[in-house]
């Protein structure tokens, strides 16, 4: 813990004088790696190379893409100020569930792990430090956090508790080292449901140990009046005969815990065989006749080199899959959470094992082969016959696509699927909308990459692609060709899919 104080005691705990210096109100992030002595211990060179690429690949793009500012870096932590509460915790946010994705395959004492405190306040800016008590905080609450945690302070919580989709657990007053009063703390719980389990769990805990008590007690009292002298005489001659029912004594009534229907057999007639359980709701499909396309293009390395394809026939869907679609697979317990939002707008925050979860549900609900589209599939699909830079044309038109400048306001959330006209295909949401996942590997180029239109699932596949873009990215996403990677287990809030049949 040594290099943790002294991160914390420097420049933060013993500020400069500030006269004249700019002062604003600003959102601060302050994380630092758990271990990271002992991680250095084990392997100097290798943990630095990994943080370095961490800062490189996760932290910085994560800080710049909700509109941040990174103030420093500091060996094994950094410091981020937000003009946006609820931007700052949603970039903590995005930071850890990426790292545990990126951790999966690492064992536990390999894991670079971050703490994360955010807290809001009146700070000092310089132009390579940030100063005050607003500083801190957030460092203390970095300090008391657990690993892998994101705790925001009341201030912060006050701000952004109606506004991002997450949980919080009220972790009461704390008083931190040099902060004068009291810091009301919460704990971030990204699955807006996980506090209410544990609730539930700890109430369903507290019900069964009431229950067991007043068993225990009746068990009691019932021995003591079956033993009580001249009373089993009375019993022992008196007509057997069948008690009339009597009711509980009212606090029993009230108290002792009943068994779930869910988990006992009914005593009721099992239903008719014209009865069945509601069918799933399908995806509405559109068939696709197959052909030859020059897949790529020349405007980013990525999609490099363009190169010929053909495709066999296959049907895709529609429309990206919903939150009432995906809502129905998180009843079944085949999918990993369940989506808040509107019944009509896609799915967001899936990893490509997410999707692939559903798309295994679904084929073997329905009995048909639903599948994530390959990727050539998908760009053949969303050019719908056309080989220009967007599917409607070369230049960038208004109601084409959901994107931060496709010429409407930007948004704090994807339009409901359909809001845009669809391709010469039928398909919707072919460009914006949502980022959506197909079943290839990543791979930085098309070189190698196959010419039948099937997945490419050679190489590292701790990555797979992501085409689309999102109604975060700007037009250049919108293009059929754009492609990018993002790691296999993680969830990004701007992430779905869409899903295919066939050949």
């Amino acid at each position: 813990m040594g290099e943790i104080r002294n991160f914390r005691s420097g420049s933060h705990d013993d500020p400069p004088p500030h006269g004249g210096m700019p002062r604003r109100l600003a959102a601060i992030i302050v994380g630092d790696i758990a271990s990271y002595s002992r991680l250095m211990q084990a392997d100097e060179e290798g943990t630095h190379v990994r943080v370095k690429r961490i800062e490189r690949d996760l932290i910085q793009p994560s800080i710049v893409e909700h509109h941040g500012s990174l103030v420093k870096t500091t060996g094994d932590g950094f410091i981020a100020i937000f003009d946006s509460p609820v931007e700052a915790v949603r970039c903590s946010i995005v930071i850890q569930q990426n790292l545990v994705g990126r951790n999966t395959s690492l064992p536990k004492d390999s894991r670079i792990e971050y703490r994360i405190g955010v807290n809001l306040g009146d700070v000092i800016v310089e132009p390579d430090d940030v100063y005050g008590d607003g500083v801190n905080i957030a460092s203390r609450l970095e300090g008391i956090a657990e690993p892998g945690q994101v705790y925001i302070s009341g201030a912060i919580y006050e701000q952004i508790k109606h506004k991002v989709v997450c949980g919080y657990e009220s972790l009461g007053d704390r008083k931190v080292k040099n902060i004068t009063d009291p810091v009301r703390v919460y704990r971030v719980l990204p699955d807006a449901n996980a506090i209410g389990g544990t609730r539930g769990r700890r109430e369903n805990v507290l019900i069964f140990l009431l229950g067991v008590t007043l068993l225990t007690i009746a068990t009691g009292v019932l021995w003591y009046v079956l033993t009580q002298p001249g009373r089993v005489g009375e019993r022992a001659t008196a007509p057997v005969a069948s008690p009339s029912p009597q009711p509980p004594p009212r606090e029993a009534a009230v108290q002792t815990p009943q068994p779930s229907p869910a988990l006992t057999p009914s005593p009721s007639p099992a239903p008719a065989p014209s009865q069945s359980p509601t069918p799933v709701r399908e995806p509405e499909m559109i068939a696709i006749l197959g052909g030859s396309f020059a897949m790529g293009s020349n405007d980013d390395p990525t999609e490099r080199p363009v190169h010929q394809v053909m495709v066999k026939s296959f049907s895709i869907a529609k429309y990206p899959v919903t939150v009432q679609e995906w809502n129905e697979c998180a009843a079944a317990k085949a999918c990993g959470f369940t989506a808040i939002g509107k019944d009509d707008a896609p799915i967001t925050n899936v990893s490509w094992t997410d999707a692939q979860q559903y798309a295994a549900w679904l084929a073997k609900t329905t009995k048909k082969p639903y599948r994530l589209p390959s990727e050539a599939e998908w760009e053949y699909a969303a050019r719908g016959g056309t080989s220009t830079k967007y599917w409607w044309g070369d230049k960038l038109q208004r109601g084409m696509a959901g994107c931060k400048d496709c010429g409407d306001a930007a948004a704090e959330q994807p339009a409901k699927v359909g809001s845009f006209k669809p391709n010469a295909f039928g398909l919707y949401d072919m460009g914006g909308g949502v980022d959506q996942w197909v079943e290839d590997c990543w791979h930085k180029t098309y070189q190698g990459a196959p010419n039948d239109g099937s997945a490419w699932s050679g190489g590292d596949c701790s990555s797979h692609v992501l085409r689309s873009g999102s109604w975060k990215n700007d037009s250049r996403y919108v293009r059929p060709s754009n492609r990018d990677g993002y790691d296999t287990n993680v969830r990004y809030p701007t992430h779905g899919f869409r899903v295919a049949l066939g050949p």
